[in-house]
Order: structure tokens, then C-alpha cells, then sequence
């Protein structure tokens, strides 16, 4: 039942080439900095992510896709990454782009064992009509497209089929956990961080502050541990380390 496991390293040491992962965090907030760092280190690549985005700056997931270890991306939101977008108008990288919400159903459900769901979201659209453009060919033109889904109307209204997802692997960020993987997250890093545990057939957990189990309220479990395969306990200096992307204060 103790799921502690010594380092970062040790924790990703079985992530192979061509993985796939899901990934936690919400924009800077609740990303897994540290196991990110550990499977860099690793040197793997060909990974299938799926994140909301893609790191930023120079942090998150960004450190990987900058290495070129990345080959597929599966999220809702890219914005504000010059590199990513270098990256998939060339044709480097795949991107499978779907509607924010929609993505966080398609985790919770492939967690939870539902392999499909209907949602009125991107009906009418590219999303459910086929042709995004998932692979550029560094020409301009569209080498992959997504092919269209199935929409089947409800008492009058109509659906598009959504397919739940299921990652090999999940990286997530915790603010408080213990040793059976009972998480608590914070404030918006709870957003996404217990979806894309969920999702990964191995959920390896960085946690902010360990506790002995019992240390938290049941009341107060975000996530069970049921979910939860692997947990490391940062340091004080990398659980205080959390970048600002756009800092604003008054004058």
C-alpha cells in the first residue's frame, strides 16, 4: 500500500519511447514539473500527450517539445507558444485540438470505463464534421485531417460522439498527498491534475507535502488513491518553485 517511490527518476525509469502520457496542469498552475524533468532526463521520445497545453515559456511541457521529443499533442489550448506553433505548421508534430471541455470529459470518462459520450460541443463544426488539420506537410497544405465523427440527435437536438481516453502513463501535481495516493490539489491545479490521473494506466503523482496516511480528511480527497500507482515528495525548494506567466500587480 505505500506507493512512495525514492525519486523523480526512479518513478519514470519504465516510460519507454512512444508512450503515451497525460499530462496535468493548468496553464503554469499544477504542472509536474519535476517528473517532466525526470523523463527529459531520460532522453525518451515519440510521446502521445495529452494536456490542456503544452508548457509555456520555458517550463512544463515545453521543455520536451522544445527537445523534440514530442510527436503528438492532444489538448484544447496552444496559444502564446511560438515554438509548438513552428513545430506543428512545419509538420513536426500532430495535434489533435478539441474543446476544453470536451477534452476534460474524454479523461474523466476513459478513467471512469465509459469508452464514448455525446455532448452538443462542436456540433456544426470542423470538430464533429472532419478536416481539422492534425498534421501540416511543411508546405502549406494539410498532410492529416480528422475524420468526421458521429452525430446522432436526442429529442431534437444533435450530438457528436466523443471517445473517452486512456493514457499508458500520468504525470499529475498534487499539493498534499500520502503514501496510499490519496491526493488534494489546489485552488485551479485541481482543473485537470485528477482527470489526467485518472485517464493513465500508471498515474505517478508529485506531491507538494507528504502525509502519513489518515493525515488527511477523507472529506477533503480530491482524488482516491485508487488511481494513483506512484508518489514522489519534492523538495521544499521544488515545491516552492512555481513560475508566473503573465505577472500583473498594481501600481
Amino acid at each position: 500500500m505505500d506507493k512512495v517511490v525514492a525519486t523523480a527518476a526512479e518513478a519514470v525509469a519504465d516510460v519507454p519511447d512512444g508512450a503515451s502520457l497525460a499530462v496535468g496542469g493548468f496553464g503554469l498552475s499544477g504542472v509536474p514539473n519535476v517528473l517532466i524533468g525526470a523523463l527529459y532526463e531520460r532522453g525518451v521520445g515519440g510521446l502521445s500527450v495529452v494536456s490542456n497545453n503544452c508548457g509555456a515559456m520555458d517550463t512544463g511541457l515545453a521543455v520536451l517539445l522544445a527537445a523534440g521529443r514530442i510527436g503528438r499533442v492532444t489538448g484544447s489550448y496552444i496559444g502564446g507558444n511560438k515554438e509548438f506553433a513552428r513545430q506543428y505548421l512545419s509538420g513536426e508534430i500532430e495535434l489533435e485540438l478539441i474543446p476544453q471541455g470536451t477534452l476534460a470529459e474524454r479523461l474523466r470518462a476513459g478513467g471512469a470505463g465509459i469508452p464514448a459520450f455525446y455532448t452538443p460541443a462542436g456540433v456544426g463544426t470542423q470538430v464533429a464534421d472532419g478536416g481539422l488539420p492534425w498534421r501540416y506537410d511543411g508546405q502549406g497544405g494539410v498532410a492529416v485531417a480528422s475524420p468526421a465523427k458521429e452525430v446522432r440527435e436526442f429529442e431534437g437536438t444533435d450530438y457528436v460522439l466523443e471517445r473517452g481516453i486512456r493514457t499508458d502513463f500520468a504525470l499529475v501535481r498534487a499539493a498534499k498527498g500520502d503514501r496510499h495516493g490519496n491526493l488534494v490539489f489546489s485552488k485551479s491545479t485541481r482543473n485537470f491534475n485528477p482527470l489526467a490521473a485518472m485517464a493513465g494506466k500508471i498515474t505517478i503523482a508529485e506531491v507538494e507535502e507528504l502525509v502519513e496516511p489518515g493525515g488527511i480528511d477523507p472529506d477533503a480527497v480530491h482524488l482516491p488513491g485508487i488511481f494513483v500507482q506512484r508518489v514522489v515528495a519534492l523538495t521544499p525548494g521544488q515545491a516552492a518553485d512555481k513560475k508566473i506567466e503573465q505577472r500583473t500587480v498594481s501600481s
